[in-house]
C-alpha cells in the first residue's frame, strides 16, 4: 500500500483538523495539506515523472517539506531526502548516483546545487515556480504501490567513504510506524510533532504515525534546533513529541536548568543516533520527568531494531535499573535480534558479538550496489557492524562499533571521507581520522596528520569539500602513524594517545 493513503484518509475524516505550522502560525489544515500534496503529484506527472522515479528533497525544515514529500509518494515516485547539512558537491553525488532528474530545494541550498553544477532540474521552495506547482489541479487517484516498492532512498556512508543508498520500502516504513505505537509510544490526535532535527533522517520518518492519526506538525521558525524556542513552542501547543540526538537532549537539560524551565508541554522525546551517557539521561529524567524513549536502528533498519520504554528509562526501583538504562532496550515486535560470534553462529546470552537483525523493517539492499548488499545482508540477516550483547531479560546493550564510523551531534561521519580530503593537501603525507568521546557532542572528529600543513589550511580545505559538521575539531601532528605488519593504521593506538 502507498503510505500516502494515510494522509488522504485523514483529509477525508477530519479535513479541518490543523496540520502544518510554521512557529505558532497555522499554514494548512489536513484538507489543504492533502490538496497541496495532490497538486505537487499532478504537476510531477505532467512533467513526465513515472512510478519508481527518484525525486530529491534538499530542503531545510519548513512546512513545504511534507507537502512535497507526500506529493512525491502520491505520484508513485520515491523520496530521496538529502541532508541539508551536506556540501553541494556531496549532494551532487547523491543526485547523480540515484539518477535524480528533479529536486525540490530551499533557496540557499538551491544555490549550492547550482555552484556544484548539478544537472537535475531544481524547483526552489518557496518561489514563483513552486507557486505555479501548487496551482495544478489536484491528483484524483493516488498511484498504487506494493509493500516492496521503493518509498525512500536514504543515503548513508560506508567505510569506503562513498555514500550508499539504502532502499527503504513502503512496507518497511509501515512496519516501523506500527511498531512505534506498540513498542515505543502511543501517538494521539492532540499531539504535536515538533521538527527540530533534520527531516532527512529519523525526525522525518516519524512524521508518518502523526499523519496517520491527524496530529499537528510544527516547524520551528528558526528552521532548526534552539532549546529556548522548543520550550516556548511546547508550552504553546502542549503534548509535544520530538526526535532528538543525545547532544540535543543534553543542551535542552542544561538550558532548562539554567533558566528554571521544566519543559511544560513536552510529552515525548525520542532519542537516538549516538551514545547517550547514563549521567546525562539520569539528569534529564530528574529534571523533565518520564518523557524519554530510546530507539536503536540504522538506515538499513530505520528506527526499527530495539526500543527502551519511558518506564524503563525512568525506573529507579529495579535492582538493575542502571544496566537497563545503559542498554538500547528490547527487540521491536516486527524483528528478530541475534548476537553472532566471530564465526557467525548464535552467541550465548551475555556473550559479546555482532548484532544481527531480520524482519519486516530490514532493507532489501543498497541501491545499485549488489556487492555491498551481499556483505551486509546474509540469509535475511542484517549485519549491523555494531558489537553488543543480549542479557537474560532480552535487553540489548551496545558495546562498540566494528566499523570506524563517528557519531557527532547525532550525525554520522566516516573517517575515510575526511581523510581523502585532507590527503589532497600537498603538505599532508599521511592522515588518520578517529572519534574521541566528547561531553557535548557524543564524539568529536580528530585528525592525526603527518606533514607540515597549517591547521587553517586544512580547515579551509575541508570546508570547501565536505559538510561543516564533518570537519575535524582537533588536528594532532604526528611524525608517523602507528601501523601493523600489513600497513594498516592502528586506530586503537591513536585513540589511546588521545586518552592519555
Amino acid at each position: 500500500m502507498n503510505l500516502a493513503h494515510w494522509l488522504a484518509r485523514r483529509a477525508i475524516m477530519t479535513p479541518e483538523r490543523p496540520a502544518l505550522y510554521h512557529g505558532c502560525d497555522m499554514i494548512a489544515d489536513y484538507g489543504a495539506f492533502d490538496a497541496r500534496a495532490r497538486a505537487v503529484a499532478a504537476w510531477m506527472q505532467g512533467q513526465g515523472v513515472q512510478p519508481g522515479d527518484r525525486i530529491g528533497i534538499f530542503m531545510k525544515n519548513v512546512p513545504e517539506y511534507l507537502v512535497v514529500f507526500y506529493g512525491i509518494w502520491m505520484a508513485g515516485a520515491a523520496v530521496v531526502p538529502i541532508n541539508a547539512k551536506l556540501h553541494g558537491r556531496e549532494a551532487a553525488f547523491i543526485i547523480e548516483d540515484a539518477g535524480i532528474e528533479l529536486v525540490f530545494a530551499t533557496d540557499a541550498l538551491a544555490v549550492t546545487l547550482n555552484d556544484a553544477d548539478v544537472q537535475a532540474r531544481c524547483i526552489v521552495t518557496p518561489s514563483t515556480d513552486f507557486g505555479e506547482v501548487l496551482t495544478t489541479a489536484p491528483l484524483a487517484e493516488i498511484m498504487h504501490r506494493e509493500g516492496d516498492d521503493l518509498a525512500w532512498l536514504f543515503y548513508t556512508s560506508g567505510t569506503t567513504g562513498k555514500p550508499k543508498g539504502v532502499m527503504i520500502t513502503h512496507g518497511m516504513l509501515m512496519s516501523m510506524a506500527l511498531c512505534y505505537e506498540v513498542d515505543a509510544d502511543i501517538v494521539r490526535v492532540e499531539d504535536s510533532a515538533l521538527y527540530a532535527a533534520p527531516l532527512s533522517h529519523g525526525a522525518g520518518i516519524y512524521n508518518l504515525m502523526h499523519v496517520r492519526v491527524g496530529s499537528r506538525h510544527v516547524f520551528p521558525a528558526s528552521g532548526g534546533f534552539d532549546a529556548e524556542e522548543i520550550f516556548d513552542l511546547a508550552a504553546h501547543f502542549g503534548s509535544v513529541h520530538m526526535f532528538a540526538a543525545p547532544t540535543m537532549v543534553k543542551r535542552m537539560t542544561q538550558t532548562a536548568m539554567a533558566s528554571g524551565q521544566r519543559g511544560d508541554g513536552l510529552r515525548t522525546i525520542v532519542y537516538a543516533g549516538g551514545p547517550m551517557y547514563n549521567a546525562d539521561i539520569i539528569e534529564a529524567v530528574d529534571w523533565f520527568g518520564p518523557i524519554f524513549v530510546q530507539i536503536y536502528g540504522q538506515g538499513e533498519c530505520p528506527m526499527g531494531i530495539s526500543a527502551l520504554s519511558r518506564g524503563d528509562i525512568a525506573d529507579r526501583d529495579d535492582m538493575r535499573w542502571r544496566e537497563r538504562l545503559a542498554s538500547v532496550g528490547r527487540a521491536q515486535s516486527a524483528v528478530e535480534v541475534q548476537i553472532a560470534d566471530e564465526n557467525g553462529n548464535p552467541a550465548p546470552t551475555g556473550a559479546q558479538g555482532e548484532i544481527m537483525v531480520r524482519g519486516q523493517t530490514v532493507m532489501p539492499g543498497y541501491w545499485n550496489n549488489p556487492e555491498a548488499t551481499a556483505k551486509t545482508v546474509k540469509s535475511g540477516w542484517l549485519l549491523t557492524g555494531d558489537m553488543g550483547f543480549l542479557d537474560s531479560d532480552g535487553y540489548l546493550t551496545l558495546q562498540d562499533r566494528s566499523k570506524d564510523m563517528i557519531i557527532t551531534g547525532g550525525s554520522n561521519v566516516y573517517p575515510r571521507e575526511v581523510e581523502e580530503v585532507l590527503l589532497t593537501h600537498t603538505l599532508v603525507r599521511d592522515v588518520s581520522v578517529v572519534g574521541h568521546p566528547h561531553a557535548e557532542w557524543g564524539e568529536e572528529v580528530v585528525a592525526f596528520v603527518v606533514g607540515e600543513a597549517a591547521e587553517a589550511e586544512l580547515d579551509a580545505l575541508c570546508l570547501e569539500h565536505i559538510a561543516r559538521f564533518k570537519r575535524p575539531k582537533r588536528y594532532v601532528g604526528i611524525a608517523e602513524l602507528p601501523k601493523n605488519n600489513y600497513g594498516k593504521v592502528l586506530k586503537t593506538e591513536l585513540r589511546k594517545m588521545l586518552g592519555d
